[in-house]
């Protein structure tokens, strides 16, 4: 979604990150969900039904129904389309990497973590890529410490997808922070020059989520006036975080444990693994 373009950083504290934290065990538990009711003939339409019960009935709101006149409570995005992705009536076929992102509103502050998945015989391109944006997502969390800048952390993530494995991170969409807004100061590009952008401070509260492209990182935007597709047509991944900054290191606030156990439990879907140092 569009990136608020205020400047100001607005840092939490303990008592804000709780209930951030709140709200992205709340999307998780979203994400979990559709983790489990995932197969062919299953639509994005009838994910987003539950979805949203789901988060109503945990006293929630959905955080993406509404914004921007976004009709839908989550998106779900097929294949080539990176995000923004709308539910249709359209039936999961074997194959799919579905991508599924996911907003609450609880307390007054958001919730926003996103989750790609490998339903049935994906190919072998389609599983590296997954591998790759979540182990690139992963590596992005380790690095975002007191003391270094944005930039630090978005040329780690561009070198590792676009140098080592010859993939490409979108340029026209980024992670962002997050709190009382959905889209808050600082922008998280996934691509960057070290020592370039704010400095990270303890209590900043992001959303650091990868978009990576199996081929050219060239996109465009559907006739929905939504969806982002890659312009070669090759699948696209993306996975999200929402972290809060300590003094020791980055604070996951997103419990996807909850997604990998109802991934594990599914025979429909293919565990998706981090490779390198997380091998």
């Amino acid at each position: 979604m569009k990136t608020d373009k205020s400047k100001v950083i607005y840092y939490k504290t303990d008592e804000e990150i709780e209930l951030l934290r709140e709200n992205g065990a709340l999307v998780s538990k979203v994400l979990a969900h559709c983790a489990s009711r995932l197969r062919p003939g299953m639509t994005g339409l009838e994910l987003n039904k539950e979805a949203e019960e789901l988060i109503r009935d945990n006293g929630a709101v959905p955080g993406f129904l509404g914004m921007y006149d976004y009709p839908y409570t989550i998106q779900v995005s097929l294949n080539s389309a990176v995000v923004h992705g709308m539910p249709t009536d359209k039936p999961f076929e074997d194959g799919d990497i579905i991508s599924v992102d996911c907003g609450t509103l609880k307390h007054g502050y958001y919730g926003d973590s996103a989750h790609t998945f490998a339903l049935g015989n994906v190919s072998k391109a389609g599983m590296k890529l997954l591998e790759v944006t979540k182990t690139s997502l992963q590596m992005g969390v380790d690095a975002f410490k007191v003391g270094r800048r944005i930039g630090d952390v978005s040329h780690l993530i561009q070198s590792y997808v676009e140098r080592q494995h010859r993939m490409s991170c979108v340029r026209e969409l980024v992670g962002h922070g997050l709190g009382r807004s959905l889209h808050e100061a600082p922008e998280v590009p996934n691509f960057g020059k070290k020592g370039k952008g704010p400095k990270i401070q303890e209590g900043l509260v992001v959303a650091i989520e990868p978009m990576v492209n199996l081929g050219r990182k060239e996109v465009y935007q559907a006739e929905d006036g939504w969806t982002i597709l890659t312009k070669d047509n090759k699948p696209s991944a993306h996975f999200e975080y929402m972290i809060a900054v300590r003094e020791s290191g980055a604070d996951i606030l997103s419990d996807h444990s909850v997604v990998e156990a109802a991934i594990s439990a599914n025979p429909e879907l293919r565990e998706v693994n981090l490779i390198g140092i997380y091998a």
